[in-house]
């Protein structure tokens, strides 16, 4: 973790975001940029369905993607959307600390448990849907996870600002990751 850049002032902010919506996120969220009224959204954010995270923007700043991990890999279409029909030329995408899509294999059994008890699925079926979607929703490490979905989503959008963040949560902030 010793990649990750606290943004205790504006100066932390990495120069290529400083003055952009990546900027404007790190401002609001960590350094308490007083929330004004916006009018469309300047950004995409890209983060984890955990619902241990909020963050502290202005309404319609960013359009956001919730996914599992902050994987964007099955949500393109709708990454294009956000760049072609709504405008944004900046996105952000914010892993976190401890989470679930990091070491599936280990949450097996409650995954199949839990879709058994709850969703009254047969064993066999849970199974079979844990051992096909796990390896595709498994990110592995966060910090390298959000930085090769940055390299990723910079090569499918090369006109478009991608940012890769951290959010931890045992702080509730966010931060920039050191390439």
């Amino acid at each position: 973790m010793n990649r990750l850049i606290p943004i205790n002032s504006k100066e932390d902010i990495f120069p290529q975001y400083r003055d952009t919506p990546i900027g404007k996120l790190l401002e609001y969220h960590d350094l308490g940029k007083p929330i004004i009224p916006v009018s469309s959204p300047e950004l995409l954010i890209g983060m984890c369905m955990d619902n241990r995270k909020h963050l502290t923007i202005p309404d319609n700043f960013a359009f956001i993607i919730r996914s599992g991990g902050a994987n964007l890999r099955y949500s393109e279409f709708k990454v294009s959307y956000a760049i072609s029909v709504g405008g944004v030329k900046h996105i952000a995408i914010i892993g976190h600390t401890n989470c679930g899509m990091v070491n599936l294999v280990a949450r097996k059994e409650q995954f199949i448990e839990g879709l058994v008890d709850a969703a009254g699925w047969s064993r066999q079926h849970a199974e079979e849907h844990f051992d096909h979607f796990a390896p595709m929703f498994e990110i592995g490490n966060e910090v390298d996870f959000v930085l090769s979905e940055s390299k990723r989503l910079r090569l499918l959008y090369p006109a478009i600002v991608v940012a890769p963040m951290i959010y931890k949560v045992e702080d509730n902030r966010i931060y920039l990751v050191s390439e």
